[in-house]
């Protein structure tokens, strides 16, 4: 297959002593175009690497991040498994694998689980979840063919503890941190790594209305609950704990790491909610293990 690049063999190995072994890497990013996707674009081309930043809108792609040699911006719709076929072919074309996979693209919905409709609830999980997996179907088949590559997920801090007001959007996050580990254990013999990244709120423009949704409906008795968070949402909306550039580059030593975690939360928000969540299973644990224990199967059965 033509390359527009001359690859070294061992492309795309495990990196060396220092990190990385100097060669070039082949990055794979979804929704590249603003927030952390361009952010991790800019930094990996900044390193060194070769970058293939997918977006609805190509242009602003290069408008965001400019033309460089080892940029490609090509366009994906992730809900599109065609698109992502496609896109995934370009990169191979254009720089002979793809090393990372950044599945990024996504938005979030703010709204009651109740208020939420069936077409907003069916269209948020068609982005954040079955967008991701079309995406992953799509590169799968290179990295198996290299036996090598590093899927890296990314989740939120939603997805490993729920909030009031983020239900669904949580649900979907949930459920790529779910797929996320199964897949690890997958493609582990394949010499493929994976990791679910969880990010907290970080001084991005999720909160902006391009990219948060809102439920179209509010219901009143939810005021106490859901509302305290809408309003939260607009008060905290830049005043985030999150430095993104940060990220950029926790992205950088994720790649460069020899044994990547399975999950890697990012902000010291989403370390703390970890720490709480994971106190408070063990208590509840401890507090019904009789329980939970009493339904085997034992020699009194009948």
């Amino acid at each position: 297959m033509a390359s527009r690049y001359t690859l070294p063999i061992g492309f795309g190995a495990s990196p060396g002593p220092n990190g990385k072994d100097n060669i070039m890497r082949v990055w794979f990013i979804t929704g590249a175009s603003r927030g952390f996707g361009a952010l991790i674009a800019e930094a990996a081309l900044k390193a060194g690497d070769a970058v293939v930043a997918t977006a609805r809108d190509p242009p602003t792609v290069t408008a965001r991040l400019g033309t460089h040699e080892r940029l490609l911006a090509t366009r994906l719709d992730v809900t599109s498994e065609a698109e992502a076929h496609e896109a995934a072919g370009q990169a191979v074309k254009a720089f002979g694998r793809i090393d990372i996979l950044v599945n990024n693209a996504g938005y979030g919905l703010l709204g009651a689980i109740e208020e939420a409709s069936q077409a907003e609830t069916q269209k948020l999980f068609g982005t954040n979840v079955f967008g991701l997996l079309g995406v992953t179907r799509a590169v799968l088949p290179h990295m198996r063919r290299q036996r090598s590559g590093h899927i890296i997920n990314i989740s939120s801090v939603g997805g490993y503890t729920g909030y009031p007001g983020w239900g669904v959007y949580g649900a979907t996050k949930f459920a790529v941190e779910g797929l996320s580990e199964a897949l690890a254990g997958e493609v582990a013999p394949l010499g493929i790594k994976v990791t679910v990244v969880e990010p907290g709120f970080f001084r991005t423009n999720f909160l902006d209305e391009s990219s948060l949704s809102r439920t179209a409906m509010q219901i009143e008795d939810y005021s106490e609950s859901v509302g305290k968070t809408r309003a939260h949402a607009a008060d905290f909306n830049g005043g985030q704990r999150g430095d993104p550039r940060k990220l950029a580059q926790a992205f950088l030593k994720l790649a460069d790491a020899r044994t990547p975690p399975l999950r890697l939360p990012l902000g010291s928000d989403t370390v703390e909610r970890i720490e709480a969540k994971n106190a408070f299973v063990a208590k509840e644990l401890a507090e019904w293990r009789t329980v939970a224990t009493s339904t085997d199967f034992s020699s009194d059965s009948a």
